[in-house]
């Protein structure tokens, strides 16, 4: 056997020397250099762009996004889910008193588990906004980047056009990731997107805010990928908002994995035959290098596309309905006493896009009516509109309401796809003495091609934080998102949210 074994080595050649080529040379056709490959690029841009590529727009922005986000994580710490999660931290870890909780004078938690509790707050009344391709891209990264910031030490936070920079950047990787995958453009029906993308963009915002060279950057993505996912089937419940709190916070622990030299896959992003990694979320994932920024400018996916801001705690898809039922609503008070009544409605017909999740007749929860479209349109057409108030347990349950909601069918137009880009909302009311109105919507006040005015944002601001905070509190937070970008350091935010 041995002297078999040594002919056999000494007569067959390897392919690759039968025919005539290097190793090497094979080598490198089956794997790219790593700086070729597109997760390489990714890291390399998360470590490289510099404060000077945001744009007078994507600052303007962001601080819209920062500003809004924090009111609704404020208003958010007054829920059950946010109590409950807060509750489990405190008696299941041991204290950690570095990064503050929204919402509670005194309290902190270690960086990973304020980053969770914020963004489960964040969520929990779906008041965050939301983008196309849709996902929720604030929730996921900036509770993250607020624990991280208050983990450093005193003459080490970041100033606040690096806080913005960090932000942005989480923000962007969410972006490109989802602009890689036409399924992506569609409300989803398999897995929630903050749970993924979020993720991504919370690991690259903390890589970021931590210094980390391009390789790390890459695998703090590739460690991310792996923590990464949370079904369709839960939205609609009490654990919705886990998605956003364990983006925020597996995100931040990436990137800290990666600070401390742990390591991953280096083609994670890339499309590998027989090897899914990023698309194994998105099966039609075809991705491309990001751009390395250069010394003029860097376009970010903000100033192309601003952002959505909801006017009321509900999933965006109910935002169409609601104004389309609202415009019914005022024609009916025109008729009669000044208010609607069941009574003078034989038929609601709402034609909509065909989504699962958001086709609930008759919700038991305030969770469910989140995610109602014949909910949001009934109440829109009882009240004229659709407020925090609408989902209390009282609301819920009143008999006007639950008789107009017998009344609802649902059709679902060919033109009218499940894509918050080109969607709309019709409502058709057939009174009983058989006069038809109808009410329709393409685009609401707060979409990203209607965007609320500075005005209507501080409005929402100071109505969701003025829950929680006192005024003088509210209106300095206001000031001090505003200034952000020219502080020398993020102390002073930090300070309010304490």
């Amino acid at each position: 056997k041995d002297i078999l074994y040594s002919v056999l080595q000494k007569t067959i050649r390897p392919v690759w020397a039968v025919r005539g080529l290097h190793k090497s040379a094979v080598e490198v056709l089956k794997r790219p250099a790593p700086e070729d490959t597109v997760t390489a690029s990714f890291g390399k841009f998360i470590s490289e762009v510099k404060p000077q590529h945001l744009s007078s727009v994507v600052l303007h922005r962001s601080k819209r996004m920062v500003l809004d986000s924090i009111g609704v994580g404020v208003i958010g710490s007054t829920t059950d889910v946010f109590e409950l999660a807060l509750q489990h931290c405190q008696h299941m870890y041991a204290p950690d008193d570095i990064s503050s909780v929204y919402g509670r004078r005194g309290t902190r938690l270690s960086p990973t588990l304020a980053a969770f509790v914020n963004g489960v707050a964040t969520h929990s009344m779906d008041f965050d906004d939301t983008w196309h391709p849709a996902t929720h891209p604030s929730g996921a990264v900036l509770p993250a980047v607020l624990a991280l910031s208050d983990m450093m030490s005193a003459n080490s936070k970041p100033s606040g056009l690096d806080f913005l920079l960090a932000f942005n950047i989480g923000v962007e990787i969410q972006g490109r990731l989802m602009r890689f995958s036409n399924e992506a453009n569609n409300i989803p029906k398999r897995f929630h997107p903050p749970s993924v993308v979020g993720t991504m963009g919370s690991a690259a915002a903390c890589a970021r805010l931590l210094s980390l060279d391009p390789s790390q950057c890459s695998h703090a993505l590739a460690i991310a990928t792996s923590l990464s996912g949370a079904p369709m089937a839960n939205a609609a419940t009490q654990s919705k908002p886990l998605h956003i709190g364990n983006a925020s916070r597996l995100g931040l622990e990436a990137a800290l994995l990666a600070s401390r030299g742990l390591e991953a896959s280096s083609l994670v992003l890339d499309a590998v035959t027989g090897v899914a990694g990023f698309n194994a979320f998105y099966e039609d994932y075809v991705p491309q290098p990001l751009e390395l920024p250069n010394d003029d400018s860097h376009m970010f996916l903000l100033e192309e596309q601003d952002m959505a801001f909801k006017r009321f705690p509900a999933h965006l898809g109910m935002h169409w309905v609601a104004d389309a039922a609202a415009s019914v609503h005022k024609i009916l008070v025109g008729f009669g006493p000044g208010t609607v009544s069941p009574a003078q409605v034989q038929d609601i017909l709402l034609r909509v896009p065909k989504s699962k999740y958001i086709n609930r007749p008759f919700p038991g929860s305030e969770y469910e009516a989140r995610h109602s479209f014949q909910f949001n349109a009934c109440s829109a057409l009882l009240d004229g509109e659709v407020t925090v108030q609408s989902f209390t347990p009282a609301a819920l349950r009143r008999p006007d309401l639950l008789a107009l909601l017998s009344r609802v069918r649902m059709e679902h137009p060919q033109d009218n796809p499940a894509n918050f880009n080109s969607m709309y909302g019709e409502v058709q009311v057939t009174l009983v003495g058989g006069d038809i109105l109808k009410g329709h919507c393409d685009t609401f006040y707060g979409h990203w091609r209607n965007p609320l005015t500075n005005e209507s944002l501080r409005k929402k601001f100071r109505n969701n934080a003025g829950a929680v905070l006192p005024s003088e509190k509210v209106e300095r937070l206001i000031d001090v998102v505003e200034e952000l970008d020219r502080l020398g350091d993020c102390r002073a935010l930090l300070s309010q949210l304490q």
